[in-house]
């Protein structure tokens, strides 16, 4: 063999070991010297009340400067369990072995005075919720500085000063230096996770730990820290763990991924292996369950049925087979291992494998990408309704909103309270829904969206505005009986369907409830109620359970049922599938989808998923500081988003595709919404526009002073398309502001 082919092969090998490394596709012995966290054989159990729950169960890898390595699952999969492990943050009653090095020096066994040597100087992380993780009783300045002097006690007060002011201005807090002396209630969700970050990154840690930081967050308060965090990684140089549920995050962030189920990893590989070749049933399932907000074909998700395993049993075959459509005998013959993936990655331009792909099943070479998921998974055919055919202003009114405005007064003083302001949380709303058709309202938190729904949900004819039932007008709703007959034509289903649902009651009792307002006699109560439990997918033998013998996607299930109990023309859904894991989350759309065709009803949603908005919705209505800024036929405001605001959304829906979130422009918007009380005169989007913030002085006037109206799409062609898409904007072809526009171009 020639020098030439020897050095060639060498180098082959070497690319073939960094990337083997970063994903932890290697022997458990063998350590690469350039990896700052090495992760082999992690296990952590806990004792339960009902035996030995193996939380963690094998977990291994390698994180390499400058790298990102997304864990991905459903909730008790094992993602937090294994991240506070290596933190050191698990209580003493958990046993932990393995093995966790960070720098070559091993963890595990430390004592906690020990671990506060690496906690927060080499290792850092970023929690789920900001507001229990910051010190409410200290300023945010303070908590800066002490994690700075923790770690550096001889730094000077004006230099910890100094750097709490720079990590505030790199994390995008305006006027940090006036800021440190702020509480943390005094910021907003999306400023607490960023001053979190800062703290996290305060003392350049070599690993940063990110554990779902953007859950609880608005999409344009999720865009704005998640390019905090990659602006933090770039300055610091920290490899990345990125624990999350949501596809799309890490689609743009990884550069491997590790999925885990039942405590373990099933499959892992680079990000492009995942997405594009995805070899373990249960990682295809969750790839087919993510609506996509790019997407205007009308496909049904990929449910995963079933629920994931008890872990007080250690599985001794595949702990997914229970729930996998190709389980067979074989399956259920020992707990399969990971094995490489062999082959060519399939759909990925024709590149070869990473050789960093394995995944934990045993017909791992029976799939692949030219594979479909949904006749793995027995999808459901996308149901048709009888009013799919029937143009939409053929169809009646099942509820029009005219000019509804919601004016809470702001009072101040103790015994004699006077005006000193307005809070305006609806403005003015207009609006209709028909027959067969699901109307959604997306924005961000505070923008009245919920508000809406309690004032129609109110019916009452001292409202400011007028609301219209079926035909039924609050301003002619005097008597109880009417509001009665209005409320059967009405129902709701909450987001949360733990705290919707009474835990006192059985189910039957749950579901018999509104059908005794209604005085039905018990034989036809019964009855109503075996039909409503087969109709939602629920066993009818189940009545006499308790709500928390349910999991969470069968809890939101009887919500659905509750709802429908009444045969209601219209249900309002308030964020119905935002607390659900996505597998559950598919589910319950595809159960919604179905519904809405069968029994012919019509949706009010509320929802800031706009993936989710896309799959299921006909219209959608974009709403800012309590007013409507676009409003149209779903495909034709997504395709075609005119107002800066609905472009600036859709641009922060992360897409489970990795070359698509590689390329793609974010419009990053700065700043926060602004308080209703204080809202700004013209245009309440005119402060945080990109459009505005781009346009001349000259322009910008007609912005700061008049307030657009609502106008129907100029363009000839949009018009024939959608001619009821309206939005309110002067420039919507104006340029928009480079300093808000973020494009992450990578080979």
């Amino acid at each position: 063999m020639s020098s030439e082919t020897t050095a060639s092969t060498e180098r082959t090998a070497d690319s073939v070991a960094e990337r083997l490394h970063v994903a932890g596709l290697h022997a458990p012995g063998n350590i690469p010297a350039d990896a700052v966290l090495s992760v082999r054989d992690l296990n952590v159990r806990f004792n339960s009340e009902n035996g030995v729950v193996h939380a963690v169960r094998g977990v291994g890898f390698d994180l390499l400067p400058g790298k990102t390595l997304g864990i991905v699952g459903e909730s008790g999969s094992g993602k937090s369990v294994t991240s506070l492990a290596i933190m050191g943050l698990l209580p003493p009653t958990a046993e932990i072995t393995g093995s966790v090095r960070l720098n070559g020096k091993e963890l595990l066994g430390l004592s906690d005075k020990a671990m506060c040597k690496y906690r927060g100087n080499d290792i850092a992380m970023v929690f789920q919720d900001p507001l229990s993780s910051l010190t409410p009783v200290y300023t945010v300045g303070h908590q800066i500085i002490e994690a700075l002097t923790v770690h550096h006690p001889k730094m000077s007060k004006q230099a910890t000063e100094a750097r709490a002011v720079e990590l505030l201005r790199m994390v995008g807090i305006p006027s940090p230096k006036d800021r440190l002396k702020a509480f943390p209630h005094e910021f907003s969700g999306g400023m607490r996770q960023r001053v979190m970050i800062a703290i996290a990154i305060a003392n350049n840690p070599r690993v940063l730990i990110a554990d779902e930081p953007t859950t609880a967050l608005d999409v344009t308060i999720q865009a704005q820290v998640l390019e905090v965090l990659h602006t933090a990684q770039e300055e610091t140089g920290a490899a990345v763990v990125m624990i999350t549920h949501d596809l799309g995050v890490v689609a743009g962030m990884a550069d491997d991924i590790m999925v885990m189920y039942a405590g373990k990893p099933v499959e892992t590989g680079s990000v492009d292996d995942i997405y594009y070749n995805p070899r373990m049933p249960y990682t295809m399932g969750l790839l087919g369950a993510v609506p996509r907000v790019d997407n205007s074909e009308k496909i049904s998700l990929v449910p995963i049925e079933g629920i994931p395993p008890n872990l007080v049993h250690k599985p001794t075959g595949c702990s997914f087979a229970p729930r996998c459509p190709l389980a067979s005998d074989a399956c259920l013959q020992g707990e399969p291992e990971l094995w490489p993936v062999a082959g060519p990655r399939d759909g990925v331009n024709g590149l070869p494998a990473s050789g960093t792909h394995q995944a934990a099943c045993i017909k791992t070479d029976s799939l692949g990408a030219e594979v479909d998921v949904h006749e793995i998974f027995h999808a459901p055919a996308v149901p048709v309704s009888r009013f799919d055919a029937v143009p939409r202003l053929e169809r009646k009114t099942v509820l029009e909103l005219k000019d509804v405005r919601k004016h809470f007064p702001l009072l101040k003083g103790a015994l004699i309270k006077r005006r000193i302001g307005t809070v305006k949380a609806v403005d003015g709303l207009s609006f209709d829904i028909r027959e067969g058709e699901c109307f959604s309202i997306v924005g961000e938190s505070g923008c009245g969206k919920t508000t809406t729904l309690l004032e129609i949900m109110e019916f009452h004819k001292d409202q400011d505005g007028e609301v219209t039932i079926g035909g039924l007008s609050n301003k002619a709703a005097s008597d109880a009986r009417t509001k009665n007959a209005m409320r059967k034509e009405l129902q709701m289903v909450f987001q949360d369907p733990t705290g919707a649902l009474d835990p006192r009651f059985t189910v039957y009792e749950v579901l018999a409830e509104p059908l005794e307002n209604q005085r039905m006699d018990k034989p036809a109560i019964r009855k109503r109620i075996m039909e409503l439990m087969k109709l939602v997918g629920l066993q009818p033998d189940h009545v006499n359970r308790f709500p928390n013998q349910f999991s969470g996607g069968q809890r939101q299930r009887i919500g659905i049922a509750r709802a429908l109990a009444v045969n209601p023309k219209l249900v309002v859904l308030d964020e119905p599938v935002s607390a659900l894991d996505v597998s559950v989350q598919a589910g319950v759309i595809n159960l919604l989808d179905r519904l809405r065709a069968e029994l012919g009803l019509s949706y009010l949603m509320v929802a800031h998923d706009l993936s989710v908005v896309r799959h299921i919705s006909n219209r959608v209505a974009v709403m800012y500081l309590g007013k409507i800024v676009e409003i149209g036929d779903v495909d034709s405001v997504f395709d075609n988003p005119r107002h800066p605001y609905t472009r600036a959304l859709l641009s922060a829906i992360p897409v489970p595709d990795p070359q698509v979130e590689r390329t793609r422009e974010r419009i990053i918007l700065q700043g926060d919404l602004p308080s209703p009380l204080d809202a700004p005169k013209g245009c309440n989007f005119a402060t945080r526009c990109p459009v505005f913030a781009a346009l001349p002085a000259a322009k910008r006037e007609k912005c700061l002073t008049l307030e657009p109206p609502l106008e129907p799409v100029a363009s000839p062609q949009a018009a024939q398309a959608a001619p009821d898409q309206q939005f309110a904007c002067f420039f919507p072809d104006g340029e928009l502001d480079a300093d808000m526009l973020v494009v992450h171009e990578t080979e």
